[in-house]
């Protein structure tokens, strides 16, 4: 048996790894070239929480704003996006078996109300997202076979089965350390243990934190933040152009050459894939034929050219994930196998609508109609807002007779969503589902790294192959930061954003 995996503090360059570093003189400061510790940093973005409750509301940009900010769980993702690290547990120690997982937390935190964090904070924490079916990421801790606090600084997890990918998920909201009592509406207002405390949220305007005077670790390096939010992309850039936006994540790559000579323009990777989804529980996308042929029409190059930044993905699993393979040969750009496979359905002058919310434009929608029509089926885009999206397609309760879909799934390692019979783009075969669902139980249950990112592999072509959807991209983030500005994060930015780290020459 092995000894007990154990892990600390991880070294300030891993931390460094994901963060671009600019330093230029600019006017103001006592000390020339010096970060200004009153220096605000404004942060230009599209997407926007619909409220803060960190607790019951799910998407990325509220992870994006809140999580390493405001709110802090055991464990955090290295700026680099990839690694697990420490944050409220200093340290954990993980039994021989991998089910036992000890965390023993760091002294001196307190709430941003003053009261300080013990070991009865996280428990009520962790066993709320345990017990609550309503909680986010619920499912990460359903099944746990027991969270207890041995004492005020320690938490101990006991899992009923190993889970490759427990510590990642407890980086995300099920991880998260919030006052045992406490009567926050968090809808609007936030009480965590972060190195920023919420200052003020103007819906449809931005969101404003401030440095967290009391704060357990390192001080932040700027004394404000705001994320501005802007309606479209055009309008984010003249932000950026006007001087009143320092940092942009997620710019337009047609557009990123306006910023140029003004700010330092970096590309990084992401998981962000940007899913056409088909509603395979309804004719005639329940035909597999149907599907694929849709598929086949897609000229993926093309969408690249036009994209700007972005590479190829044609499976579940991205490339910065545990269990990537290139699965191109699956489905190669075919027009006339397309066409082949609609007769074979039966199927004729085919109608199809396409969901898509309105930030993300025109561009992809075009490119579809004109791939569509080239096989002879009709595309009509339907553009509705990102709220009617979530409403018509996502939510369960409340989904219409959607056909096909577009939207960004920015998470990392979230291909559990294709094990969920639930789900929007859910597999309606049995077996096929079932097949996916024992080999990704398999893959979680499997303790070694490598024999496990092989088992996720195997999920992977086994989706794929089913086509209930088409991979059409993985964005490449594209990323503008003013002079001035250092330590702002550049890699997986579409879900986190933690801005500590940052100073601002002024």
């Amino acid at each position: 048996m092995n000894a007990p995996v154990r892990f600390r503090l991880m070294t300030v360059a891993i931390a460094a790894a994901g963060s671009l570093a600019l330093t230029a003189c600019s006017g103001g400061g006592s000390v020339p070239g010096s970060p200004a510790e009153s220096a605000s940093l404004t942060v230009g973005l599209i997407a926007e929480p619909t409220n803060l409750d960190i607790r019951h509301t799910s998407g990325a940009a509220l992870e994006q704003a809140l999580i390493g900010n405001v709110y802090e769980g055991l464990v955090a993702r290295a700026i680099d996006g990839d690694q697990v690290v420490p944050a409220l547990a200093e340290s954990w120690e993980v039994s021989d078996d991998a089910l036992t997982y000890t965390f023993h937390l760091a002294d001196g935190v307190s709430f941003h109300d003053g009261s300080p964090m013990t070991s009865a904070d996280a428990l009520a924490s962790l066993t709320t997202v345990k017990s609550d079916p309503s909680v986010n990421n619920h499912a990460v801790l359903a099944d746990a076979a027991d969270i207890s606090a041995p004492d005020e600084s320690t938490i101990t997890i006991t899992l009923d089965a190993p889970n490759q990918n427990f510590l990642f998920a407890l980086t995300g909201p099920a991880g998260l350390v919030l006052p045992a009592e406490d009567d926050t509406d968090r809808r609007t207002a936030a009480n965590g243990t972060g190195p920023f405390t919420l200052d003020s949220w103007s819906r449809g305007d931005a969101l404003s934190l401030v440095r967290n005077e009391d704060y357990w670790g390192e001080p932040a390096g700027v004394a404000e933040v705001s994320f501005v939010y802007f309606g479209d992309q055009a309008a984010l850039v003249s932000g950026g152009r006007d001087g009143s936006v320092d940092a942009m994540p997620a710019i337009d790559p047609e557009l990123s050459s306006q910023l140029s000579g003004e700010f330092t323009i970096v590309e990084a990777t992401t998981t962000d894939k940007f899913i056409l989804a088909f509603n395979s529980a309804a004719a005639p996308l329940d035909d597999v034929r149907v599907r694929e042929a849709l598929r086949r029409a897609i000229d993926h190059d093309a969408i690249l050219a036009a994209v700007g930044a972005a590479e190829p993905l044609f499976g579940p699993i991205p490339p910065l994930d545990p269990g990537y393979e290139d699965l191109a040969g699956i489905v190669p750009h075919d027009p006339e196998g397309a066409r082949k496979l609609l007769a074979e359905a039966g199927v004729e002058d085919l109608s199809l609508e396409l969901t898509i919310s309105n930030h993300y434009g025109p561009r992809l929608p075009t490119l579809l109609v004109s791939a569509f029509a080239d096989i002879g089926v009709a595309l009509e885009v339907n553009t509705v807002e990102f709220a009617t999206w979530l409403s018509d397609v996502h939510d369960p309760s409340t989904r219409r007779d959607w056909q096909l879909s577009i939207v960004n799934h920015v998470e990392p390692r979230d291909f559990s969503t294709w094990t969920d019979p639930d789900y929007y783009y859910a597999i309606h075969d049995e077996a096929v589902l079932t097949a996916v669902q024992e080999r990704y139980a398999e893959a979680m249950a499997e303790i070694d790294q490598d024999a496990s990112a092989e088992l996720l592999a195997e999920a992977a072509q086994l989706v794929a192959e089913w086509h209930p959807a088409d991979w059409l991209y993985v964005r490449q983030d594209v990323i503008a930061v003013a002079p001035g500005v250092t330590g702002f994060p550049t890699a997986a930015t579409s879900t986190r954003l933690p801005l500590a780290g940052v100073t601002v020459e002024r």
